[in-house]
């Protein structure tokens, strides 16, 4: 008798993908030519987005639409009606951690008082702890390749350990976002362990969970081998939580929150979606992407410093000639922001101080080179001569590099911080929408005749 091939085997999977291919094809150029309305990614034709809602939590300025053309301007990014510049030079100057105050301030809708701000800061403290069980049973005996996968797994599981999951009321809400928002830097650590012993043979080192610490010391706390770090690496690590906590309600991971929210399902379902979208390379995986890619001009570029040299390596990426061969420069351009992307702006302005001190300033004035350059790169080779500024993306992968932290864990910490913006516009939703968000998808079917099955 003849050996039985595998059911999935590579020719198999290789027929169905031909086939596929001869009846799933969507010139959606096409139709947008055709002027059928579409709006491609939820996007007009002038790159803004399509407005599906209102929201009272964060607005993200780029430019202003005059006499229906899109005038550039120096980007802001407000938080509950404050300049996020403002936020974070008020927590510097008063020489204390600032994140705490901002996930308060996204979720409540006002600053705290300082009594408020220490019972906020006690109750992230006391929700630490993951429920019994939950590190040996989810995190470790099944770990993940991807950190983000193992986040976005675990979240999901935490709705077996709440006793009402599927509450919508206020006071519920509050809390499983409070818990949420504790737990992800405890699940994010263990779950880091976990995958450098099963895919990396190496040593895990589980530390105990800190205490009355900020959730930036917890981090580098759980991350060190040796539990060491300096204020100011905790100081700066502080300020990108702030930087990446919201971004309004129609980037890629929030809209998916909104999205599952709007259909009355559960907070760790919403959140964990929100995860699965910040995973992808368009979205918080770009900050891996750019470690990459400055990883290849690095090698590629035999004199940093000669701006001729670096514009050629740029216009090559663009050629799809260099990089990972998709023709774009990560760290780049932004979907709202055009002049200057003022998350970009502040992190450079901290990163270039730590650069110093580490020994990294020539890595950081590459970074500064490939940033200045990149316009004159796409005008060249594009003939794009429309404003393009480095996103936040640009500085965040160098910034996490020099606090020794694993490029793994890049985007794990962009979530750790977002999830309290996702949080609030979870509650946002539900509090003030009634309505299930449905798009809709033109069909472009042909009608088809049906053949019986022996006829065909």
């Amino acid at each position: 008798m003849a050996e039985r091939k595998p059911l999935l085997s590579d020719s198999y999977i290789e027929n169905l993908c031909r086939e596929h291919d001869k009846y799933n094809r969507i010139d959606v150029d096409r139709y947008a030519r055709d002027n059928y309305r579409i709006k491609r990614g939820l996007r007009n034709s002038d790159g803004s987005g399509v407005v599906a809602g209102v929201t009272n939590i964060c607005n993200v300025h780029g430019y202003v639409i005059n006499e229906n053309e899109k005038v550039p301007e120096e980007g802001k990014l407000i938080y509950r009606g404050i300049d996020v510049n403002e936020l974070v030079a008020g927590a510097v100057a008063d020489n204390r951690f600032g994140f705490e105050e901002t996930e308060y301030l996204l979720l409540m809708g006002s600053l705290p008082t300082r009594a408020q701000l220490d019972d906020f800061c006690a109750a992230i403290d006391e929700c630490r702890e993951l429920p019994h069980g939950f590190i040996e049973d989810v995190l470790i005996k099944t770990p993940s390749r991807n950190i983000m996968n193992k986040l976005e797994s675990a979240i999901l599981n935490l709705y077996s350990y709440c006793p009402n999951p599927d509450d919508i009321n206020l006071e519920t809400l509050l809390r499983q976002s409070i818990e949420i928002i504790a737990r992800v830097p405890t699940i994010v650590s263990y779950a880091y362990q976990s995958k450098r012993r099963h895919y990396d043979n190496q040593s895990m080192y589980l530390h105990p969970i800190p205490k009355n610490m900020s959730t930036a010391e917890c981090l580098l706390t759980f991350l060190r081998p040796d539990m060491h770090f300096s204020p100011e690496e905790a100081e700066l690590l502080d300020v990108c939580l702030m930087l990446h906590a919201e971004h309004g309600g129609g980037n890629n991971s929030t809209f998916a929150c909104r999205v599952l929210s709007s259909s009355g399902t559960d907070t760790y379902s919403a959140i964990s979606a929100a995860v699965g979208a910040l995973k992808g390379f368009k979205h918080g995986g770009a900050n891996l992407k750019i470690s990459e890619m400055m990883d290849g001009i690095k090698a590629g570029v035999s004199d940093w410093n000669d701006d001729e040299e670096v514009l050629e390596y740029l216009k090559a990426i663009l050629r799809h000639e260099k990089g990972d061969g998709s023709g774009l420069i990560y760290g780049m351009g932004h979907a709202v922001y055009t002049l200057s992307d003022p998350r970009a702006v502040l992190l450079k302005k901290f990163a270039s101080s730590l650069a110093e001190k580490k020994g990294m300033l020539p890595e950081f004035k590459l970074i500064e080179a490939v940033e200045r350059l990149a316009p004159q790169a796409f005008a060249d080779v594009k003939q794009n001569d429309k404003p393009i500024c480095a996103n936040v993306d640009m500085y965040s992968g160098f910034v996490y590099t020099m606090l020794n932290l694993p490029r793994e864990l890049f985007t794990p910490i962009f979530a750790t911080a977002r999830i309290a913006g996702w949080c609030a516009h979870r509650i946002e939703e539900i509090a003030v929408s009634n309505r299930i968000i449905r798009p809709a998808y033109m069909s472009v079917l042909k009608k088809a005749p049906y053949t019986p099955l022996s006829e065909r």
